[in-house]
């Protein structure tokens, strides 16, 4: 079960906006809101949201932070600033992979937010079994409220397992296989052979042996082969032109 993700007393309608698009751009479509400086709802939120107004709809309404958390099993306070209050302390790398294991136990957790200007109480962090603090400057800690929601959100993302570390865009190709690497080297071979490429004769089978070995080690898609192919084609037509 994803986290929810509480905003405490947010002061903005258009930070609200803000905060529910960095959530559902990574998947996330449960907001609480603890009792909002403007009411509720916030057309100024609304307009910010933009494709997420969904999920302003959905929003839960709390008067207070222990209301908002109190079906929660395990609670995250993002702050900057030491409390002097005895608690773990996580990147957010390391608590929304917590999240992670816990949502795969069927628990419920939340992360809490404070409002913009001050962050969050004492009484809200106390609520709450781990801070989350991000390794910023120490000289300019403060995070506007979406950008803290949104980098929550995207290691929740990578934390369930849904974000690829890497990968490569194909644009509709497909990887060569090695008989038609074998292929397009055993093509160049042949005319380069017929160049006099290879030479002295001394080195010749060492020279061939990388001409292959460097078209085996390059990731080569079909058209790559078929491309390379025309090539040595048209150099060739080239020469006998000559």
């Amino acid at each position: 079960m994803p986290p929810v993700f509480v905003l405490i007393r947010p002061q903005m309608g258009e930070n609200i906006g803000a905060a529910s698009r960095a959530m559902w751009n990574f998947g996330l479509d449960r907001m609480r809101l603890v009792a909002p400086r403007d009411g509720w709802p916030n057309p100024k939120a609304t307009a910010m949201a933009s494709g997420a107004g969904r999920l302003l709809d959905g929003a839960m309404l709390t008067e207070d932070t222990p209301a908002a958390v109190s079906d929660c099993t395990y609670v995250y306070a993002t702050t900057a600033r030491p409390r002097g209050l005895t608690k773990p302390v996580l990147t957010p790398e390391v608590a929304m992979a917590d999240a992670a294991e816990r949502a795969a136990r069927g628990e419920q957790t939340a992360v809490l937010f404070g409002p913009e200007r001050a962050g969050m109480e004492n009484d809200d962090i106390a609520l709450a079994n781990a801070i989350v603090s991000v390794p910023v400057n120490p000289e300019f800690a403060s995070l506007n409220l979406a950008q803290c929601v949104l980098l929550m959100a995207y290691e929740w993302r990578r934390a369930e397992g849904t974000a690829e570390a890497r990968r490569v865009e194909m644009a509709g190709a497909d990887w060569a296989t090695q008989g038609d690497v074998a292929h397009l080297a055993g093509h160049w071979e042949e005319r380069l052979e017929e160049a006099g490429f290879f030479f002295p004769e001394g080195k010749a089978p060492h020279m061939k042996m990388t001409l292959r070995n460097l078209f085996s080690r390059m990731p080569l898609t079909r058209p790559d082969v078929q491309i390379l192919h025309g090539i040595m084609r048209q150099m060739v037509r080239w020469k006998d032109r000559g």
